[in-house]
């Protein structure tokens, strides 16, 4: 771990000096890709210098118990010891997690999508609960939720949604929230007071730059519609909605969120991106299906990964199989807990298999 360490503060510093020279500035573009690097390696630095500064201290006070004649003296030195011996532990631990490979996609903005599933009214009535509970991590989080477009229902239900998730790290921090998601709970619709099972489809793409995914001309349809929606709302009387198809993959996305044209066509062809993106990353992946059924689930959304139980106020994630039991605080977007949790468990993972390499 020390070579790697070693590795890394060679490769920091030499950063450190490119980004302030004036020939590397001259070439904006290659200038942000080290400053980037250079900003991605800080946090492990910054580590190593607290490992290397606890790892002197403790030198320092085991010399002095094996030279100190005063007993006084000695129990103080000991004693600080063994807190930098833990203070040193903590910060292995630390640089364990630090020197884990990257998600490529961490710090990419992200697109939601949320579908309605089994249960009918009844999940698209979820759906539109679980849109809510998305907003309210993201008002809370400082993140900026965009709709891109919407199908609702007559009763405020969503069939189906599409919405732009922008800020720092937001792909880190929703990735886990792919997979199918099932509801128990009394419906409105039900006059008898039976609890009823839906279910809801949640997929998180990371969005893609132009030079991340090619998309030919040829391989394309583009399409202008009226937007339109439940009831006759947000109805536009110019075309102003825009559909892309993908011939090769079948994909469609469509994006009438903007009275603008051209807005909303920028937004049709980041959201066909990131379905692009994830359509071959699936297929990659499909390749290594033995290993997935490992995975946190990041990726695979045939599989439930969590139940909210309205009648018990329980919310589990069958993946770590951890239960929360303030529903309520949860369908509110107080979800950190319930991420941290996922987290963790991925990284002891990574860190499991890299113990066995």
């Amino acid at each position: 771990m020390i070579e790697k360490l070693k590795a890394v503060k060679d490769r920091f510093d030499t950063l450190t000096a490119e980004i302030a020279d004036p020939k590397v500035i001259a070439d904006t573009k290659v200038w942000q890709q080290k400053v980037k690097e250079h900003a991605s390696l800080q946090p492990l630095i910054e580590e190593y210098d607290n490992y290397i500064r606890i790892k002197k201290e403790l030198d320092d006070a085991n010399a002095l118990i094996e030279s100190e004649t005063d007993a006084e003296m000695r129990e103080m030195a000991r004693l600080e010891s063994q807190d930098l011996r833990e203070q040193l532990q903590d910060s292995e631990e630390k640089l364990k997690i630090l020197l884990l490979p990257k998600d490529e996609n961490d710090s990419k903005n992200v697109i939601l999508e949320i579908r309605g599933g089994a249960g009918g009214e009844e999940s698209a009535l979820f759906a539109h609960s679980l849109l809510r509970m998305y907003q309210m991590y993201c008002d809370a989080h400082k993140y900026k939720m965009e709709i891109l477009n919407i199908e609702e229902t007559e009763l405020g239900g969503v069939k189906e949604v599409q919405a732009m998730i922008k800020g720092k790290n937001a792909y880190a921090r929703f990735k886990y929230e792919s997979g199918v998601h099932r509801v128990q709970r009394v419906p409105e619709t039900e006059s008898q007071g039976r609890v009823h099972t839906s279910t809801v489809t949640v997929a998180i793409l990371p969005e893609m730059e132009d030079t991340d995914v090619e998309i030919n001309d040829k391989d394309i349809r583009i399409d202008l519609f009226r937007s339109s929606g439940a009831g006759g709302q947000h109805i536009n009387k110019t075309e102003s909605a825009i559909r892309i198809t993908h011939f090769p993959t079948g994909i469609v996305v469509s994006c009438q969120d903007e009275r603008s044209q051209t807005q909303n066509k920028e937004k049709a062809f980041a959201m066909l991106r990131a379905k692009l993106y994830d359509y071959y990353q699936q297929q990659k992946e499909a390749e290594y299906s033995q290993n997935r059924k490992n995975q946190v689930g990041t990726g695979d959304r045939s599989e439930r990964i969590r139940t909210y139980n309205f009648p018990q106020g329980r919310v589990t994630d069958h993946r770590i199989g951890l239960s929360l039991y303030d529903i309520n605080a949860f369908m509110d977007g107080d979800l950190d807990e319930m991420i941290d949790a996922l987290t963790l468990a991925d990284q002891q993972r990574k860190l499991s298999e890299q113990a066995e390499e």
